[in-house]
């Protein structure tokens, strides 16, 4: 395992601003930042707030946050990428009115799944392991075991980089609270 300090990633996008305290990174994001691509809403946005960097095959990515959302799709996790068509958020969002956990898997065009949590307010810690190419996505209130949440295909092309993300699609003002990134070997198996 190795603890990522926050100064060892690049922003896909700036933030609104960004400071290091003993107790993390706080991420202030851009109104309206989020990552899509075409499916349902036809739109493309590209102005996620992802801190990466690179990630090995076989390897897995991990951060803590705190789930203190409030607006229509404020949001937090986990970002992979290899280019702008293919990547993968996962973590929590704020949707229709409660906190979901799910993915956006993004192969040319996005797909979503979501399904409702009562993490709100409480440290969430998200794991994306890809190995044998695919992406094993797992969550949970952190200091307890993960649920499976996604596996999805990630057959990727060219060099990957992952790093916790946020995003704030509706509104102005989010700020979001990572305490750990981390990257440790791939889970070994899908199945405990």
């Amino acid at each position: 395992m190795t603890r990522n300090e926050w100064s060892t990633g690049t922003w896909t996008h700036e933030p609104a601003s960004v400071s290091a305290d003993p107790d993390g990174l706080l991420v202030t994001c851009v109104e309206g930042s989020d990552a899509w691509r075409h499916t349902s809403y036809g739109f493309v946005h590209e102005s996620e707030h992802a801190l990466v960097a690179p990630l090995e095959p076989g390897s897995a990515v991990e951060v803590v946050f705190l789930a203190d959302f409030s607006q229509q799709f404020d949001q937090a996790g986990v970002y992979l990428c290899w280019d702008s068509e293919h990547w993968i958020k996962a973590g929590c969002e704020f949707a229709d009115g409660r906190l979901q956990v799910g993915a956006v898997v993004t192969d040319g065009h996005s797909d979503w799944s979501v399904r409702p949590v009562d993490w709100l307010g409480q440290r969430v810690r998200v794991r994306a392991s890809w190995s044998d190419g695919a992406v094993t996505i797992r969550a949970g209130l952190d200091g307890e075991a993960l649920e499976l949440v996604r596996v999805a295909p990630f057959d990727a092309q060219a060099p990957v980089s992952a790093g916790p993300f946020t995003c704030a699609p509706t509104r102005a003002g989010l700020t979001t609270r990572f305490t750990s990134w981390e990257v440790l070997p791939a889970d070994v198996s899908l199945h405990p």
